[in-house]
């Protein structure tokens, strides 16, 4: 009995030694791949900095229609993009119809052009492991 669980014990390191190795071994193999802006990575806040980089302005109804989006969607998202200053908000009246006018910051190009980067990078890792 003593012989066996000797031999089981024997056995049991040579595994966990062999799954070491393996994951170092993985482990040293994985690039380092560079952390993404998670504040614009969900897709209609992408959508939203996207858009506003290529015009000078755009207006709530034109956001909602460029992204196929619903008012409340496009709001919550906004505001998430406000209160990080990537985007600043503009509400006034256009005769007695009120509109909502947004703008990307230098904050918020700054932050698209660093998030493009990141990706460009994940992309050329991806491609280099094909």
């Amino acid at each position: 009995m003593a012989r066996a669980l000797a031999s089981h014990r024997k056995h049991r390191k040579v595994e966990t030694r062999a799954r070491e190795h393996v994951r170092d071994h993985a482990a040293s193999r994985t690039p380092e791949l560079p952390e993404l802006d998670r504040l614009i990575h969900e897709r209609i806040r992408l959508g939203i900095v996207s858009a506003l980089a290529t015009n000078d302005s755009l207006s709530f109804n034109d956001l909602k229609r460029v992204l196929k989006t619903t008012d409340g969607n496009l709001s919550v998202h906004a505001r998430k993009l406000e209160e990080a200053e990537y985007i600043s908000c503009v509400k006034f009246f256009e005769g007695r119809v009120p509109r909502t006018e947004y703008r990307l910051t230098a904050k918020g190009r700054a932050a698209l052009a660093e998030y493009l980067d990141q990706m460009e990078e994940w992309i050329r890792v991806t491609r280099d492991e094909q």
